[in-house]
């Protein structure tokens, strides 16, 4: 019978319900992970899958984490005839002899035992313990060693779903890369999404543009009052404005976002092709016209007379049914109450990259035009125009300040991002290459497999929450090492409040249960941090004039 005794003067964590020594190595290898036999009074029900836990090896402390659970036995005769009807006393003996627990344990960091704990922290394994290392549960000294401490620049997104230990993610790594944030309808991603944001614009690293959608982010949603909006959290002071819809402005204190049609380029009308129901003929079209009118296209094709249409096709050898065509969909397209015939700058776009430039965060809502068309219209133009002045910027670099990191939070990215578009969008541009002109991605979405592969492998870090298509749980790993257990890790997540964070933001695979999102509990954080926002109250008279 394996003994526990003898664990000298280790520091082990202790827990209500579980020992502080779970069980021992008894085999396994560095490519395929850890065999451990628990004790016998570790129950396997009290352990759950993911689980951040240590092995105590001679040399070094490695930290991993729970693959899987496993029920065996060392006569075959047990399993054949179960002792079910033998006394408890017979039943207690055979248990942890010859009927016992094993997990599978997965190393991914290690640390040296002589390291110093403000020197070189815990690195990559290269190597596995001794047979009967021990195994234990971590404790908070281990989080901090491996996680950080949170403070400004990590930022607590939740806790393992085993233990009440803060583990924070490095927001510094984080903004360096474009990041995903997935999950199937009702998981709670924009949740995930809040909390992230809170983070980011707490700790000030990064100008923040978030294209809502569904009206949500700036104050509580209707249906879910409880849940408090940026804007209250940060004040108007900090976070800007803007919406596609004058009704909502006149009462959201945000500015009125207008578009002249000849801001608008063909590359603009390529992701609304489906949208529009557009020929496959129309991106051709649309760059002949371009060519010969340049910004005023638009306004010339909605204008032309039928003998000006029939001049221009005979000129170009364009089909006159595809001018008929795409002249009838951009009629539909300039219905739009904020699309002007012709604006000249400065314009409000010019206002809102300004206010993103001098370190500021916006929201952009889109009111009563939440259509499709209208989202990936504007959020494809104003992208746009921030892909070509950070580029710009950077080619003329000269030595002087950087300038600010932007991160475009993008939902639905889907159908921004899917194989075809990704290779000719500014999204897809962006996702691979921008980074190092110091704009990332933040992309939100249920249907992850809809996204291009190349883009998904690009993706600094990923936090999903439950997908129950197989599908998107593939197409989601993509990149990534540990695929097999990364899904079997993504396959036991509650319904609710519980992710896998993968990546560059934290430095092993690691399952949380996500924070409680709630107002005092976050204006409480800001004021532990120096931060105080402007009252809650003061914030909502100055937005919605109460």
């Amino acid at each position: 019978m394996l003994s526990h005794n003898g664990l000298g003067q280790r520091n082990l964590s202790s827990s209500p319900t579980l020992p502080a020594a779970l069980g021992v190595v008894t085999e396994g290898s560095f490519s395929g992970g850890l065999t451990v036999r628990l004790f016998p009074d570790c129950p396997p029900e009290l352990l759950r899958v993911g689980s951040f836990v240590v092995l105590e090896g001679e040399h070094h402390r490695y930290f991993g984490t729970i693959t899987d659970i496993k029920l065996r036995t060392t006569d075959t005769a047990i399993s054949a005839d179960p002792p079910f009807s033998a006394s408890r006393f017979t039943r207690r003996v055979l248990k942890g002899i010859q009927a016992y627990a094993t997990v599978d344990v997965r190393p991914s960091l290690m640390l040296h035992e002589s390291a110093s704990p403000v020197g070189r922290g815990p690195q990559p394994i290269q190597t596995i313990p001794d047979h009967f290392a021990l195994l234990r549960l971590a404790n908070p000294d281990d989080v901090a060693l491996v996680f950080g401490q949170p403070d400004d620049q990590h930022f607590a997104l939740g806790t393992p779903p085993s233990m009440d230990i803060p583990v924070p993610l490095d927001l510094q790594r984080l903004i360096q890369r474009s990041n995903g944030v997935f999950g199937q309808s009702g998981s709670g991603k924009s949740v995930l999404t809040r909390l992230l944001l809170f983070g980011i614009i707490k700790a000030d690293l990064a100008s923040v543009l978030l294209f809502d959608m569904h009206n949500e982010y700036a104050r509580a949603p209707h249906d879910e009052p409880s849940i408090v909006g940026l804007v209250d959290l940060f004040g108007p002071s900090r976070i800007r404005l803007y919406t596609l819809d004058e009704r909502l402005a006149q009462h959201a204190g945000s500015r009125t976002i207008q578009i002249g049609l000849n801001q608008i380029e063909p590359d603009d009308l390529a992701l609304l092709q489906e949208e529009l129901s557009l020929p496959a003929t129309f991106l051709n079209t649309a760059e002949l016209l371009y060519k010969q009118f340049k910004h005023t296209w638009i306004n010339k094709t909605l204008s032309m007379s039928d003998d000006d249409a029939a001049e221009f096709c005979k000129a170009t050898g364009v089909h006159a049914a595809s001018l008929d065509a795409l002249r009838s969909r951009l009629q539909r397209l300039a219905r739009r109450s904020y699309l002007l015939p012709e604006l000249t700058s400065p314009s409000t776009l010019d206002d809102l990259l300004a206010n993103l430039e001098r370190g500021q965060h916006v929201i952009l809502q889109f009111g009563r035009y939440n259509a499709f068309l209208d989202y990936m219209l504007v959020t494809n133009l104003i992208t746009r125009r921030i892909y070509e002045r950070y580029v710009e910027r950077t080619l003329t670099f000269d030595g002087s300040s950087e300038g600010r990191r932007i991160v475009i939070v993008l939902e639905e990215a889907h159908k921004f991002l899917a194989p075809e578009a990704a290779r000719q969008s500014i999204f897809g541009t962006i996702a691979r290459e921008m980074r190092k002109y110091l704009v990332t991605l933040l992309i939100v979405d249920q249907r992850p497999s809809g996204i291009d592969p190349e883009v998904l492998s690009q993706l600094g870090t990923k936090i999903i929450g439950p997908l129950a298509d197989q599908h998107d749980i593939d197409a989601v790993l993509t990149g990534t090492a540990d695929r097999n257990q990364l899904r079997q890790f993504l396959t036991n997540l509650q319904p609710q409040q519980e992710c896998l964070v993968i990546g560059h933001a934290v430095p092993m695979p690691i399952l949380l249960r996500t924070r409680q999102y709630k107002r005092d509990e976050l204006l409480a954080e800001l004021r532990a941090s120096g931060k105080a926002p402007v009252d809650p109250q003061t914030a909502r008279s100055l937005l919605y004039g109460e």
